[in-house]
Parts: C-alpha cells; structure tokens; sequence
C-alpha cells in the first residue's frame, strides 16, 4: 500500500525527465546535500547538442535580469503546502465547481500544477504596474524573517511576504520581473494548448513584461496587444501624458488556438443597431417610407459616438427590414479575373444590364446566382449604378478583436451598487467581452491577481446571458486593507474578503435581473496552510518520551477529515471543483468524490464490514488512514479485499 507524498510538484524533476527523453545522452548523476544520487544535466553536453557552434565565450541575444536565475529555481522548487477547505465562507459547497484561493498564487500556482495541468482555457490578470508605489510579491527565501521585517515589508497571517517596491530601489524592475516571471512559467503549465493569457499593465513594465511573455509563451504565440484608450490623461506625467493602458494577448499554441475557435468578438452594439431598425421599419407606411426611415436610421447611427466603425457601416435597412451594409463585389487583384467571373447582373427595374467591373466580378457565376436568389446583391435607381453585395447585420455578428479600445469609464458606480469599497477595479463589461471571444461555454477561467473579483462577476454575468457553465478560480493574497480606506471602515480586514463578499452580492444581483437565467453563483473557499503532516524531522538528541507520544499520529491535531480530503485529492491530480458527498456507514465517515473517482474514509479501527462495503463501489482511488488499521496484518488484509472485490481499485495511506 502507497503513502500520499503530499507535497507540490517537483517540476526541476518533471523538466530533467523532459530532457532526458529528448536528450539521454546529457543525463548524468549527481549526489544531493545528503548523499544520495540523483540525476542532473550535463548542460556542457546540452549546449553542444543545441548548436552546431561553441556557443561558450559567444554573444547571444538575450533578455535577462539580476535575480533571473533565482525566479526560475523558485518556480521550480517543490512546497510542503496544502490547501484547507473553508466551508464556513463558501456558497454552495457541495454543488459549486468554482473556486477562491487565499494565498500566495505562486504557492497556489505549485499547488494547482497536477490538478490544472494543461485544463484552463483563459487566464486574465491584473498585476502589480510597479509604479513606484506598488506592492509585489517577494520571493527570496534565502533572506531571514529579520532581514525582511527589516526591509519594512507586510508579513500576513499566512507568512506571505508582500513589500513596497519603491523607485529608489536598486533591484526596481528586477524585483518586479523576477515576481511576474516565476508565477507565468507555472501559469502556462496550466493553460490548455488552445488556451490564452490576458495581461493588464501599463507603461511602466509594458516593455520587459512583454519581453517576458516573449521568452515564456513564445514571440510567435504573440497575439497582439490591445492599447486601452481610458480617455483620462495622467495628470502627474513628467513627459507625455499617458491616457492608455495595454492588455497584452498570448497563446499557448497559436496553431491550437485557431483550429478551435476564431479570435473575435460579439459587435457590441449589435443588438442595439437592430432594435433600433426594427423600431423604425415598424413605422413604415404610406405616409411614413422606407426611405424615411432609412434617414432617421443613419442619423441616429451617425450620433452615436462609442460606435465602432464596423458597427456604423451597417446603416441601412432593407425592405424585409433587415439591417445591411453594401460593399463593393469588384475582383480585388491587379491581374484580371477568370472568364466566369463576368457574369451579367441584370437590373430588376429597367430589364438593362448593370455595367460589369472592368477586371470582372469578386465571385463566379455559380456564387452570383446564389446572391441573387437570396437577395444579397444591392442595385442602384437604375442600370447606370454598378451593383453591390449586401452583408446582413444578422449574419455578421461578429468582428475581429481591435487592437484599440476606447472606454473612459469605471466600475466604481457599479461596486458603489453593491456595496463594495474598493479602489481602481478592472471593468466587469470589458472583463466578460473578453472572455466571451476567448472561451466557450465550460472553459475554466483562471485570475490569480483577483483583486475584487471582477473576473468572477464577469463569468458569472457571462453565463447568465448566454446559459453558459464557464468556471472561475479566484486567488488572492490576503493583503490587508488600509485603516484610513472606506473598505477597513466598512469592516473588511483584507482584500480577500471585499473579493469573496463582491461574488456573494454579484450573483444576487444577477439573479435579480435575470430570473430566468441558470447559473452557478457559489464558490469553494480554499485557504493555503502548512502540510496537513506533522515534522518528523529531529536530531537523536531531542527525542524523548513526550515527543513519542506526539508522533503518535502523523496528522497534525487540527486538521478535520476535510482537510485531509482535499490534500489527497490535490495530491492524486483531481480538480478541485467536483462533486463530493459525505455519509456515515456504521459509525464511520465516508467521503466520495466525483461519482467514486475517490473515496476516503479516516476514521480509526474501520472494520471490515465498511472496507468491503467501500471495495463493492469499485472506485477508482481509496485512501485511508495509518491508524485506519490496528496492524500491519490489518493492512495487508485490506489490500487482500480490494484485490478480490475491486482489482483496478488504488489504495493509498497518509
């Protein structure tokens, strides 16, 4: 019988395996701090395998950093960490498949490596912009609690460490690129092959994020950034006024990304466009022409000002009150079109032919009759006017994604509504449009700078319009709130608690305002903490015989069966957010996860009435407690009754 290992992926292990596949030749030993062999990289043999040329002593082009090396082991070490379930604070336990983190999202981001790998679909983030005046995450565990006190920092509840990272720092933008860099090498191992990463930032580290990204993601996974214009100048700005923000846009495999969906977007206004059609050809007739409301329609389209031009070009409306614009159906190239190509349109009026492009038309013969029959070619007063090809408004619902967005406004009325005090959130309305062009209806959607949680009033709004069942993971830092801020004076304590109290009071209001919608509004609460296992760890010399008695058992004393649950359910690779059920059998609890893809039970002495009980439901995982068994003859009878009862059954201890 296995023990859990409990503990976060050692990805140096997992990228050393990588290689060794790729590469068995630069596969070597070494001997670790205490003696035992392991294997390690010949990176001399791996640099001569990667390049026909010596490549030591030779310039390259490359992007780095002080500190860049530390980011990258630090991303790569294992933790000891767990996540505790917090049932108290979630909504919906039992039937929710979203989640909120509290902790530091590096330690998350380790923590989620075998239960995400490769299933969220978005990540959308809003990080530290470093301006001076941000606070960032600081990972240099080599430096002692002191050294850190010392530096002024915020240690929290947790031992997270979270310090102001000020201009006249040295390590400015060091720091701050070590931060991003770690936690997006773990993010991607996340991301699905036709998933995408979101960025917001601003001036101040648009450039090295982008650098960052680039080496990460790949430059040729770059899907563009899109300039953010917030139609406010900075007004402390000591050179140009900067009025943008950027939003930086990557794949995970670009080739992926466009064989699943295309990368556009809903036209905004689109509805709008044809109510407003709809509301004006109902006022046709004979007093009140089609043309009169073909008037009054490009008026009011002219004077909307948030309109995108491929919004305003649809500013007509057919005689079957359909909204259309016309473009031209001339061949586009230099050289002339094929002989089939010069079909005669022949006006419905005069009976006369219309004149033919010069180089032909921009569809065969075949295709021309098609357009006519569906009347989709648009002719002019008479024979004179060359003919042009209608586009339905209906039909073209959708636009490519702009690299320009202008939207001057905030969220801070909508939050205001809410009851929420929190400052500068990211726009709800902006948040959902882009997670409608880049997901479908059950994608995961991963932030793991929250915030207030827009992200997951986004997808909850999202769901609620369109009946999707896309999921949310939320993690955050339990930063504490300012004393002097309205969000300390309303009674929060940390930014966890604005984020998780702005989902509770969102999907009210949603629900509100659609009572005929279906979705999910709870959320999992999950709170990062030490192992659920005691250290064993002491010298000969401090054993005694109290401490014997505390070794008794090597579960920590406030550690419910819940949370030894859901460690074994992040050890053993599964989500977080599956459906899980409690019930006692003969005094003893049973806990089954996803329709028995695992069944825990941790109570101690289980007779053997429950384990063959367990066995009948022939599920996949079981695990059990050390002291689950009296003895050792104990535990081998109970690998004896899954053999006989349940064969494919694994059976592990903590």
């Amino acid at each position: 019988m296995d023990k859990m290992k409990l503990e976060s992926v050692d990805t140096t292990a997992q990228n050393i395996q990588k290689i060794a596949e790729l590469f068995p030749n630069c596969i070597t030993e070494t001997k670790d701090k205490n003696g035992n062999l392991k294997k390690a990289i010949n990176f001399e043999l791996l640099k001569q395998d990667l390049s026909k040329d010596i490549v030591d002593g030779k310039e390259c082009y490359e992007f780095t950093w002080v500190g860049k090396k530390e980011s990258i082991i630090e991303a790569n070490k294992p933790i000891r960490k767990t996540l505790r379930p917090c049932k108290e604070e979630s909504v919906n336990w039992d039937t929710t498949e979203n989640l909120y983190i509290e902790g530091d999202n590096l330690e998350v981001l380790k923590l989620l490596q075998e239960s995400y790998l490769g299933k969220v679909k978005m990540i959308y983030i809003d990080p530290p912009y470093n301006t001076g005046n941000d606070f960032i995450y600081k990972d240099d565990f080599k430096e002692s609690q002191d050294e850190y006190e010392n530096e002024s920092g915020i240690i929290d509840d947790f031992g997270n460490r979270f310090v102001k990272n000020t201009d006249s720092n040295g390590r400015f933008h060091s720091d701050w690129c070590s931060m991003i860099y770690s936690r997006l090498m773990l993010a991607r191992n996340l991301i699905k092959k036709d998933g995408v990463i979101l960025i917001n930032i601003d001036e101040h580290e648009y450039t090295n994020l982008q650098q960052v990204c680039n080496e990460i993601f790949g430059e040729s996974n770059d899907l563009g950034t899109i300039v953010w214009d917030k139609r406010n100048p900075k007004g402390d700005a000591k050179g140009i006024s900067y009025q943008h923000e950027y939003i930086l846009v990557y794949s995970k495999n670009i080739f992926e990304l466009t064989q699943t969906c295309k990368i556009e977007r809903k036209k905004r206004n689109a509805e709008l466009i044809l109510n407003k059609a709809k509301q004006l050809f109902n006022k046709v007739d004979k007093f009140y022409t089609l043309e009169d409301a073909n008037k009054d329609f490009q008026v009011w389209i002219n004077k909307q000002s948030d309109f995108s031009g491929g919004e305003k070009a649809y500013n007509k409306i057919d005689e079957l009150g359909k909204v259309y614009q016309s473009v031209s159906m001339s061949w586009p190239n230099k050289k002339k079109a094929p002989d089939d190509y010069f079909m005669p349109l022949i006006h419905p009026v005069t009976k006369k032919e219309c004149p033919v492009p010069e180089r032909g038309w921009r569809n065969p013969s075949s295709t021309m009759k098609t357009l006519l029959k569906d009347n989709l070619i648009v002719f002019g007063k008479d024979e004179q006017t060359q003919p042009r090809r209608k586009y339905l408004l209906e039909e073209n619902m959708y636009e490519n994604i702009p690299s320009l967005l202008y939207y001057g406004g905030s969220d801070t009325d909508l939050l205001s509504t809410l009851g929420i005090p929190f400052d500068t959130p990211k726009v709800t309305d902006i948040c959902s449009a882009h997670i409608e062009s880049f997901t479908k209806k059950d994608d995961i959607i991963l932030d793991f700078f929250s915030g207030s949680a827009t992200t997951a009033h986004a997808v909850m709004q999202l769901n609620a319009e369109d009946g999707g069942n896309r999921k949310f993971i939320m993690v955050q830092l339990p930063e504490p709130c300012d004393e002097k801020s309205e969000a300390f004076k309303a009674g929060y304590k940390n930014i966890c608690e604005i984020g998780k109290e702005r989902i509770r009071r969102a999907a009210k209001k949603i629900a509100e305002d659609n009572p005929n919608a279906k979705f999910d509004g709870g959320f999992r609460v999950f709170k990062v903490d030490d192992s659920n296992m005691k250290d064993v760890y002491y010298a000969p010399a401090e054993y005694s015989q109290s401490l014997l008695d505390k070794l008794e058992s090597n579960i920590k004393d406030d550690r419910t069966d819940l949370d030894l649950f859901f460690g074994c359910i992040l050890d053993w690779g599964l989500p977080l957010n599956l459906s899980y059920t409690s019930e006692t059998i003969e005094n003893c609890s049973v806990h089954t996860y996803s329709d028995n893809a695992l069944i825990a039970c941790f109570n101690d002495n289980i007779p053997e009435s429950v384990i063959k009980e367990i066995a009948k439901r022939k599920p996949l995982r079981v695990v059990f407690r050390d002291s689950s068994f009296a003895d050792t003859p104990s535990k081998i009878n109970v690998t004896e009754i899954f053999k006989l009862l349940s064969p494919d059954t694994r059976v592990k201890v903590i």
